[in-house]
């Protein structure tokens, strides 16, 4: 059995991460705003770990990664479980399994990251984590290398449990246009089970947002609008009010890659015309419902 301590200590002092990365005080170093940030040595320390949770915790299968063609991808994820959203850290796990970390990837995050779990944000800055914008996202795809991204965010990880076998972009088509400008395709990756690692009653945002306008009462989340607002059960709270960070309960997770999605129009002009840009957001929704409703089907049977 793998003495866990023991390669945590050996595996971060002989990748190089400094242990002041993970419990020390926040640095100005790894804000995702560069691309040289992302270190390969770090992503192979952590590769154990990733295995073991992928193979022991989760139980967790994949299947289609050989659909995955060669060249630069805009890879679209839906992801679930709460900000520890373990069928994110899978999937990375299965993509550098099959691709090794040499083929350049890096994978948008949303900016609040850094504030709210600046330790975790840091280190998941060595993996190939960005800050969700669209000049860092191109200068990705400039120098040639593929893109992961969630589009529905917060909103997407903490939907309601009986919204679990739903996919949800919160109404964002910003992949769309990146996909259209960078004339990639675009590959789906969804995942089923993570949604159950947790239990999210309901979104209250809205009424969490009037009692801030109306009370004048800080975000205490990090004084951060955190755009959800969900009340779960979970560990380590029990219940929990907002989007606080959780522990995953184990419970088997299942991920598919779809086949790659290409559209008839690309370059600047397709992706200002927004009424395309929903046809395709509307594409690529139902094909990665489609395998979403396959993958639900198939586990609960």
């Amino acid at each position: 059995m793998i003495n866990l301590w023991d390669m945590a200590l050996s595996g971060l002092s002989t990748s190089g991460i400094a242990l002041q990365t993970l419990w020390g005080p926040p640095t100005n170093q790894f804000q995702g705003y560069s691309l040289d940030d992302r270190d390969p040595a770090v992503i192979e320390t952590l590769m154990p770990y990733w295995q073991w949770a992928y193979d022991h915790y989760f139980q967790a299968q994949s299947d289609g990664w050989h659909q995955i063609p060669d060249g630069q991808v805009l890879l679209v994820g839906s992801h679930n479980g709460g900000l520890a959203a373990p069928d994110m850290h899978l999937s990375i796990y299965q993509w550098m399994r099959h691709f090794g970390p040499d083929r350049l990837t890096y994978g948008l995050m949303h900016p609040n990251m850094w504030t709210a779990l600046p330790h975790f944000a840091q280190l998941a800055t060595q993996v190939g984590a960005i800050r969700a914008n669209s000049r860092l996202a191109l200068a990705a795809f400039q120098r040639g290398a593929s893109v992961l991204v969630y589009p529905g965010g917060g909103q997407d990880v903490f939907r309601p449990h009986h919204q679990r076998d739903q996919i949800y972009f919160a109404g964002r088509t910003g992949f769309i246009k990146l996909a259209l400008r960078t004339e990639v395709p675009i590959v789906p990756v969804v995942s089923w089970g993570a949604h159950d690692t947790l239990f999210v009653l309901g979104d209250f945002y809205e009424q969490a947002k009037e009692w801030h306008q109306r009370l004048g009462l800080p975000w205490f989340f990090f004084g951060i609008d955190p755009e959800t607002f969900p009340i779960y059960v979970g560990l380590p709270w029990g219940l929990a009010l907002g989007p606080l960070p959780n522990i995953p309960w184990c419970h088997p997770i299942r991920i598919r890659v779809g086949q790659p999605i290409t559209f008839s129009r690309y370059g600047r002009d397709a992706a200002c015309d927004l009424d395309y840009v929903a046809e395709c957001c509307d594409r690529v929704r139902q094909a990665m419902q489609q395998d979403l409703t396959a993958l639900a089907i198939a586990a609960q049977a």
